[in-house]
């Protein structure tokens, strides 16, 4: 158990959250979520200890183990991976160190076999004995090499180091883990096994992400922070999403009711307080309406975008057909005798362990890249909108404002019409005349998609839309893309989005590609019985 207790957090004067009382107890998991800057990680930070709280406390009883998932990379290099797994328990990890060098003196004295005796049964009850099995585990649990626990940490690629580290926050059943974005660069069994993992775990589980299908999975409680405050919901996030939405729908007519019965009572009172007959009703009115305030909408830092993509024109019967597609990139080939055919309707999603394949791909769709072999042929119907994976082409050394930058791309260049589109994305008021170069690169993002949204094309192919982007936003892309009545060409790290709006997948893979029908769920279960190996979201 983690209690917080009349906790508040500030930087400079800036008040992140206020007078938090929380209880997380064991046999939960608390999926942290809010909008960017909210927080998020600050608070992981307050709990673990990492971050004295500006005011109040954080206390947990002193037998309990917390471990915490650590981003730091190069912090184990001098280590195997087997004795940073076991870091994962510094106490086990500092008796076995303890135990060899007393075994390994040659002078063994009354006093150190004492002190050894002492050690072995510290060492037993910390469950000393499985530590190496367990630590092999978790590493082939996660789909590393057994043969990869006596290698150094040094040796390993990035993506490697990131599954060690996992290992080593859930090595030795601790009673409370605390993550920050545990699914980041893991591939899809390694995510689907940690969720089964924590299934099973009978500690308290804090985690942050913007996973959206991880959080449905693992959570059973939501702890929001917004507007300064941090509240708990019980469910995954998928019932606090739609819970939220319908409050938020309730208060909206509530207050249009009040409204319109507010400008009811206003004008009677108008109207008919100077006429005798009805003057003795309208005090009584007057004191209705000083009861009948209408209630505001809370003040929050969360705001939902609206991404809708109309098509100027249905497209036809042929849509895109590749031929023998294959290219090499810094002596490295990527695609391989590619080919598929696109039909209308088809919305796919591309996927697989080598993400400048896709891009390529796209590039190459896109006429921005020439292949070595093959070819391919747009429909005459078609137009094609772009969302490319790095946009820094858009915006470097620009010094035009947004609603300029935007003026450029659109036939309709009055402000009205073009911050229509900008007002979807959240940019409003002097927002517009921001100069593009210094926007986030989520405001970015945001950017491409208003962009996007004026083409009004019939067919989108967009690469990795939601780096950057946090969950709300996340969010309002998944709703856009799965609504959108044309053709779709996408590739995407948010397992929600793979499963909601396509409706077919293509793996891009060493000798050509991978191609099904059906869902995204439904091809990585086919591709484990028929394929194996491991596969990048």
């Amino acid at each position: 158990m983690i209690t917080v207790s009349d906790v508040s957090v500030s930087f400079g004067g800036q008040l992140l959250f206020k007078d938090v009382d929380l209880k997380f107890t064991a046999g939960n998991c608390y999926g942290v979520i809010g909008a960017n800057g909210a927080g998020k990680s600050t608070f992981l930070k307050v709990l673990c200890g990492d971050l004295e709280p500006t005011k109040g406390s954080v206390s947990k009883p002193a037998e309990l183990r917390m471990s915490v998932l650590r981003q730091d990379h190069y912090a184990f290099d001098d280590y195997t991976v087997q004795d940073t797994v076991i870091l994962g328990n510094k106490r086990l990890y500092d008796i076995m160190q303890e135990k060899d060098a007393l075994y390994a003196k040659e002078d063994f004295s009354e006093e150190d076999g004492t002190r050894a005796s002492e050690l072995e049964a510290e060492f037993a009850e910390l469950n000393g004995w499985e530590a190496e099995s367990d630590a092999s585990k978790l590493i082939q649990g996660l789909g590393l090499p057994e043969e990869i626990l006596y290698q150094k940490m040094d040796s390993l690629t990035g993506n490697e180091k990131v599954k060690v580290l996992l290992a080593q926050c859930l090595f030795g059943n601790p009673d409370i883990i605390l993550m920050d974005e545990p699914t980041n660069h893991l591939d899809v069994e390694a995510v689907s096994w940690l969720e089964d993992f924590l299934a099973e775990y009978f500690g308290t589980v804090i985690v942050v992400s913007h996973d959206r299908h991880f959080l449905n999975n693992v959570c059973t409680h939501i702890v929001d922070i917004d507007y300064g405050k941090i509240k708990m919901y019980v469910g995954n996030y998928e019932f606090w999403y739609e819970s939220s939405q319908l409050i938020q729908r309730m208060i909206k007519q509530q207050n249009k009711r009040a409204e319109e019965k507010i400008k009811e009572l206003q004008n009677f009172i108008a109207r008919f307080s100077a006429n005798k007959s009805k003057s003795k009703q309208a005090p009584s009115r007057r004191k209705l309406i000083d009861k009948l305030t209408v209630e505001e909408l809370p003040a929050s830092s969360r705001k939902y975008p609206y991404i809708a993509f109309d098509m100027e024109r249905e497209v036809g019967k042929d849509i895109l057909q590749v031929t023998g597609l294959s290219k090499t990139v810094d002596g490295v080939k990527v695609l391989n005798n590619v080919s598929f055919t696109v039909g209308k309707g088809d919305k796919i999603a591309f996927v697989g362990n080598n993400e400048i394949a896709v891009t390529t791909l796209f590039k190459i769709l896109m006429e921005e890249m020439e292949p070595d072999e093959g070819t391919f042929k747009w429909g005459s119907t078609t137009s094609v909108s772009y969302f490319p994976n790095d946009n820094s082409a858009f915006f470097d050394n620009c010094q035009l404002s947004i609603i300029d930058w935007m003026r450029q791309y659109s036939k309709d260049e009055t402000e009205s019409y073009l911050r229509g589109f900008l007002g979807r994305m959240l940019f409003s008021g002097d927002d517009v005349f921001k100069q593009v170069n210094v926007l986030s690169g989520g405001e970015k993002v945001r950017c491409m998609f208003s962009r996007m949204m004026l083409f009004q094309s019939n067919v989108l192919i967009l690469d990795r839309p939601t780096n950057h982007l946090d969950l709300e936003s996340i969010t309002a892309v998944n709703n856009g893309l799965s609504e959108f009545k044309g053709n779709l060409l996408f590739a995407s790290h948010d397992h929600e989005i793979l499963e909601t709006a396509a409706n077919r997948i293509i793996e891009i893979t060493e000798n050509g590609c991978l191609d099904r029908q059906g869902t995204y769920d439904d091809f990585v279960a086919w591709r484990h019985e028929n394929v194996g190996g491991k596969l990048m979201l």
